[in-house]
């Protein structure tokens, strides 16, 4: 299969039993403004999976670099099997506002209530209402939105190629643009 590049996220559920698990994903993104909504595309076959199907929430966790072994960690093994927390060291924290945790160390989290599900083959889309967004101030740029520059979030890249961060800015969407309008 050829992919292009990933963001990679750490998306967060509750078990039946209310214990906390995280996974990686990269099959995601953004895929509306109004109401705003995330989505995280899932094989049947993760333990995130049927945690989001009995819960109808999850959270998405954008980790920055520093967080890139705990990622790593997380997409490689099951929380049938493991506390993924327990063994990372990353504290969940539970919203108040949908049922799902989040993980403190993560410096922009997502908070979703799942609102759809859509079929497609081998992945199921989860498509999840954003209810709020969480970002610490260290990550803020001037006009209050996230800098990637100061979160350092990263991708991934499939075919073994492995997680890549994201280098630095080329210019505002009206500066680059310019060069075709004038």
């Amino acid at each position: 299969m050829i992919a292009p590049p990933s963001p990679v996220w750490l998306i967060c559920s509750y078990d039946t039993g209310g214990t906390a698990n995280m996974m990686t994903a990269s099959w995601a993104g953004v895929v509306c403004s109004d109401p705003p909504c995330v989505a995280v595309s899932l094989r049947e076959a993760t333990y995130t999976f049927g945690n989001i199907m009995s819960r109808g929430a999850y959270t998405v966790n954008i980790p920055s670099e520093e967080l890139a072994h705990a990622a790593a960690y997380a997409g490689t093994v099951s929380g049938r099997d493991t506390d993924k927390f327990a063994d990372t060291g990353l504290t969940a924290a539970r919203s108040g506002l949908v049922d799902a945790p989040y993980i403190e160390e993560c410096g922009l989290v997502i908070e979703c209530r799942l609102i759809k599900t859509v079929e497609l083959g081998l992945h199921t889309m989860f498509i999840g209402e954003i209810i709020d967004v969480k970002a610490d101030r260290e990550i803020l740029g001037e006009n209050g939105s996230p800098d990637p520059e100061k979160h350092r979030p990263f991708i991934y890249s499939v075919g073994g190629y492995g997680f890549y961060g994201l280098g630095g800015r080329i210019g505002s969407v009206g500066e680059l643009a310019k060069r075709y309008m004038e």
